[in-house]
This record gives C-alpha cells, sequence and structure tokens, in this order.
C-alpha cells in the first residue's frame, strides 16, 4: 500500500495525498519549494517539503527546470554555479544582530571562520581586503537592495557562493538572483541544520 501525506499549502489543508503524486506535484511545480508543509504518521510535527531527504530530489529536479527554462531565454546558465572547493571563511550580511550573533556562534563551534556585515557598505568595505568562500546574504538591507549588493559581490569575485536569507522572497526577487548566480534561497525561520545542509551542498 502506498504511503499517505497530509499536505498544507496557505489556509487549505489536503488530506491522505498518495506519494506518488505528492513527488509528482513537486517536480513539475504544482506545489513549489516553501510554499507548502507536509505531515504524516512519524513526524513529530509539520515539515517542509525541502527539508526531508526523501522529498530533496524532487525539489532539485523542479530547480534543474527552472535554471533550463532561464538559460534557454539566454538570462542564465543552465545549472547554478556550485564551486567544487571547502568551505572555510564566511560572511554574514543581515541587519538582525541577534540572528548574526546566533549564527556566527553555530558556525564557529562547527570550525569555520566567520565574520558579519549589517549594512551593505560595511559588506563592501570587508570584501575591499577578503575574499569570503560563502556569504549569506539578507535581501532586506538598510540603505541598500540585497540585490543590488549581490550583483557587486559577483562583480568583485564571480567564485564567491551567495545564499539568500529572507522572509520576503518574491519569484520576482528570486529570477533576478538566479540570473546573478545565487546558489540557495533560505526562507527565514531557519534552523542550524538547513543552514550547515546548505554549506555541505
Amino acid at each position: 500500500m502506498e504511503i499517505k501525506w497530509d499536505i498544507k499549502k496557505g489556509v487549505d489543508t489536503y488530506r491522505q495525498i498518495s506519494d506518488s503524486r505528492l513527488k509528482a506535484w513537486i517536480a513539475t511545480g504544482r506545489i513549489k519549494p516553501a510554499e507548502m508543509v507536509v505531515w504524516r504518521s512519524g513526524f513529530s510535527g509539520w515539515r517542509k517539503a525541502e527539508d526531508l531527504e526523501e522529498l530533496l530530489p524532487y525539489v532539485k529536479r523542479w530547480e534543474r527546470k527552472q535554471f533550463q527554462r532561464i538559460g534557454r531565454k539566454g538570462r542564465a546558465r543552465k545549472e547554478p554555479p556550485i564551486p567544487k572547493r571547502d568551505i572555510k571563511n564566511i560572511l554574514i550580511i543581515d541587519d538582525e544582530k541577534d540572528l548574526c550573533d546566533l549564527l556566527s556562534e553555530a558556525l564557529v563551534s562547527q570550525g569555520y571562520q566567520v565574520s558579519s556585515a549589517s549594512t551593505g557598505r560595511e559588506a563592501m568595505g570587508y570584501l575591499r581586503g577578503n575574499r569570503p568562500d560563502l556569504v549569506f546574504l539578507d535581501l532586506r538591507l538598510p540603505g541598500g537592495d540585497g540585490i543590488k549588493l549581490l550583483s557587486r559581490i559577483k562583480n568583485i569575485d564571480s567564485k564567491i557562493i551567495v545564499n539568500i536569507l529572507t522572509a520576503y522572497g518574491s519569484q520576482e526577487a528570486k529570477e533576478k538572483a538566479i540570473r546573478l548566480g545565487v546558489h540557495q534561497f533560505i526562507e527565514k525561520p531557519f534552523s542550524e541544520e538547513e543552514i550547515l545542509r546548505s554549506i555541505r551542498s
């Protein structure tokens, strides 16, 4: 007998969706990343589909189709840029000091060298003398647009991996970020495990 899932999208709840149908809906984009949560027996609560190892391949399949679709229009590479190298130095750009402190502490405890900036100006000052392997970038920053800052970072060094942290991720902003070479989007609030998983990927 096939596994059944409960899925919740917005205020609507659909009960008992079959495993094959759920995976097909994710892979074809009928259900997009970060717009629904799932639950089934054995879970401690509702989870994002992209947080579950068994559903992640179907989320990735949809994401690859988006890169290929944009690439055919001549606006992006067919695959997201994923440099094959170890991540050691990380820069966090976010105006929420508490978030920066907590995230820095978690990453330092895992052996990473971490710096942070709360504005675009601070970030550019840091980048004038340093080249992080990975940047976690908030889309909304005081006195500047995160997308513009992403463009400036990529102009400085296209090999810097940039992951977007945001609670305001519109589809238009995501498409702009994809064209500029962003690697991943991480929705706020996020867990430490989500951050570490994004680094491992």
